[in-house]
């Protein structure tokens, strides 16, 4: 059972089950669709920054109608089992391979089966939306709806995926990445420009069409805001909102004029930020993965190897040999 330290309640009542789910979601209807007597509802939940993950089984057949969910998207992903969701016009039979993404405008009405625990990931409808904004470079038209299936054996969603369990995994870690506000954030920002520009949606041609690259003054515009605020949680959509333009005129500015992306030279930027710090670090109480971790680099082994390929030596070493190393 996920997240097994982050319990919100074990319940079977019915009452009770509907009342605090509804806490952290929404208000919604919620009736027995089988034997009452194998509700044995089981909920386990964190709010990492924006996002909230969550684990839900209810152990009987369902039927769960929230309606509109208004202020988030949910993605669902069963754990085993089926569940039938319908949002709209659209209705998906959902499974470990199958994900839903509701979108918050469309109805939504469910019968998750029996044996169907499901993983939740919640995000804010405000944090999609702005993020696709500043995407787009301009006010959006109308809401956001996703497609309601998401294929999770694709390349992007196992990607996808990967990040949500990483989430999960360090949420159930009492000295994990929930410390780490920047790198919980750069895992939204990542999960959040996945979703916006691979799965299908009324605003992904959009998305994908062809834009001028950014001018070259916009261009070290952006560069100086980086090295102002690399400290902090930065998307690229972040950095193309400081100077007015849209994110993906920004990209193709910085491939045209720096062959590589914002977020590659923010990652440069940082990785700068972490050899300053780890050579005036007392090796005694920093440790290379808490310094790298505060500054977005989640993945260790490729973190090393990058560490080394523009330093010439492992980070530890730079650590344990401090100023005398001569950087």
């Amino acid at each position: 059972m996920l997240l097994s330290n982050r319990a919100v309640f074990a319940s079977s009542d019915l009452d009770e089950v509907r009342g605090e789910v509804a806490k952290v979601f929404c208000p919604h209807r919620l009736d027995l669709a089988g034997d009452a007597d194998l509700l044995s509802a089981r909920f386990n939940s964190v709010q990492l920054g924006s996002v909230r993950v969550s684990y839900l089984d209810y152990g009987a057949d369902v039927h769960i109608e929230p309606g509109d969910l208004d202020t988030f998207f949910l993605v669902m992903i069963p754990l085993a089992g089926r569940s039938l969701i319908r949002a709209g016009d659209e209705e998906v039979v959902s499974s470990p391979s199958l994900a839903t993404l509701p979108s918050p405008t469309r109805h939504l009405d469910m019968r998750w089966a029996a044996g169907c625990p499901q993983l939740l990931v919640k995000f804010e409808r405000t944090a999609i939306e702005r993020a696709l904004e500043q995407m787009l470079g301009e006010p959006l038209a109308g809401p956001v709806v996703f497609d309601l299936g998401m294929d999770l054996t694709t390349g992007w969603t196992r990607s996808w995926r990967d990040m949500a369990d990483l989430l999960v995994r360090e949420a159930e870690r009492d000295d994990g990445l929930a410390g780490h506000p920047l790198a919980v954030a750069h895992l939204e920002n990542a999960l959040i420009t996945l979703l916006l520009t691979m799965q299908p949606s009324n605003y992904l041609d959009r998305l994908t069409a062809p834009r001028p690259p950014a001018l070259p003054k916009v261009v070290r515009r952006a560069m100086e805001f980086i090295e102002g605020h690399a400290h902090l949680p930065l998307s690229t959509t972040d950095i193309a909102g400081a100077v007015a333009v849209s994110s993906r005129s920004l990209q193709e500015g910085f491939r045209a004029h720096l062959g590589l992306s914002p977020m590659a030279h923010l990652r440069q930027v940082r990785l700068t930020r972490v050899h300053d710090e780890l050579r005036t670090a007392d090796p005694a109480r920093a440790t290379v993965t808490t310094v790298a971790a505060r500054w977005g680099f989640l993945h260790q082994g490729r973190f090393a190897a990058q560490y080394r390929e523009r330093y010439g030596q492992p980070p530890s070493e730079t650590l344990r040999t401090g100023p005398a190393s001569g950087g």
